[in-house]
């Protein structure tokens, strides 16, 4: 069987070298710019910006390196993410972009725009085929996601309470999602609303395109037989009422989110960055950050997403736990630090659909620079 190449570099420094400078390095050893023509394509880094109040998550200086570079090549480069499907300060693109400047992703730092994919209130979709999909026929996309010539990613790599782990897959599945979309992948597909939190406004009924939605008594209800889980009327509630089931079991969630990974990547060139640093058990969406499980260990690139996973999963098994970690906490018992973590979780599902869909190998050959 075939090898993916990844390449990786650790956080050591030199006198002569600082970190952004290596990592300068590493994405031009793993070949970004030898292989992929940007001049004047429209090119997408995606990214999570952090919620805030979260401390983890990446700092906007690695993101200006790969805008820096790609607009030495003449692309025409912007950040993006989608809205949030949860309560939270992301969950619309006036706050979500807020939240980007707020933990420094703002054109003065990054050099580019930010653009929300899929636009004001999460709606802003294009529907795009999953060639061999077994659980999605159309995934739902942010637009501008879709818009672009060229896809980039750039991960934090960190634990998740649902996928085990939050890495490139995860990233680009998920966080591509339109509303609609991250609704198709979380749940069987329809909201209900927490009536206690329900002040009977009527946004949601007036924002229903299908007549799911009424008010009696000051308080809202959906018809889940009309529903059609869109996810519009989360994004309208001005109380935060109307939230999700997660009724989708993790496997099948896993398995949906390597799905709507093909339908982003297929068709056009890609290229992923992954850094395993502040691995936080639990994901940059959460307005806090808990402490890391594992020492920081690199950076990490490659065309192969899924490689580019199994490079850092197996690097963050390879470590102890850190001291006063929720890790170092558990029965370690499964050889897998993420399992241990979050033992209702099975990242492996992903990973092996991600292979049956022909997204990339597991195994790879690790390049170290």
């Amino acid at each position: 069987m075939s090898q993916s190449t990844v390449y990786c570099t650790n956080f050591r420094v030199t006198f002569q070298e600082n970190l952004l400078q290596k990592f300068e390095r590493l994405v031009k050893k793993a070949g970004m710019l030898e292989n992929i023509d940007f001049d004047n394509k429209f090119t997408a880094i995606k990214i999570h910006f952090g919620e805030p109040g979260n401390l983890s998550y990446l700092r906007p200086n690695y993101s200006k390196v790969l805008v820096d570079l790609i607009k030495a090549q003449g692309g025409r480069v912007f950040l993006t993410d989608c809205n949030t499907l949860y309560v939270g300060r992301r969950k619309n693109a006036l706050d979500h972009l807020d939240s980007a400047y707020e933990n420094g992703y703002n054109p003065f730092a990054t050099g580019c725009h930010v653009l929300i994919a899929d636009g004001l209130k999460g709606t802003d979709e294009v529907l795009v085929p999953v060639e061999d999909g077994e659980y999605i026929k159309e995934a739902k996309i942010g637009r501008a996601i879709m818009d672009a010539d060229i896809f980039v990613s750039l991960t934090h790599f960190k634990g998740h309470e649902l996928t085990g782990f939050g890495g490139t897959l995860k990233n680009i599945g998920m966080g591509c999602g339109s509303r609609a979309g991250k609704m198709e992948m979380h749940n069987a597909g329809k909201p209900h609303v927490n009536q206690p939190l329900c002040v009977g406004c009527h946004a949601c009924e007036k924002n229903c395109a299908h007549g799911a939605i009424t008010v009696t008594d000051k308080k809202a209800s959906i018809d889940t037989a009309k529903c059609v889980g869109c996810g519009r009327c989360i994004g309208v509630c001005p109380m935060d009422a109307v939230e999700t089931n997660n009724d989708e079991s993790n496997d099948i969630l896993n398995r949906k989110i390597a799905e709507y990974t093909k339908a982003v990547l297929s068709g056009r060139p890609n290229f992923h960055v992954s850094l395993i640093v502040d691995v936080s058990p639990y994901c940059d969406c959460h307005a806090e950050n808990d402490a890391p499980i594992v020492p920081n260990i690199g950076m990490y690139a490659s065309f192969d997403p899924v490689a580019l996973d199994m490079a850092c999963v197996d690097a963050v098994n390879s470590q102890e736990a850190l001291r006063d970690s929720i890790l170092s906490e558990r029965d370690r018992c499964h050889n897998d630090h993420f399992t241990d973590v979050h033992p209702e979780t099975n990242w492996k599902s992903c990973i092996d659909h991600a292979v049956k869909l022909g997204l990339g190998n597991k195994e790879y050959k690790l390049v170290k620079i």
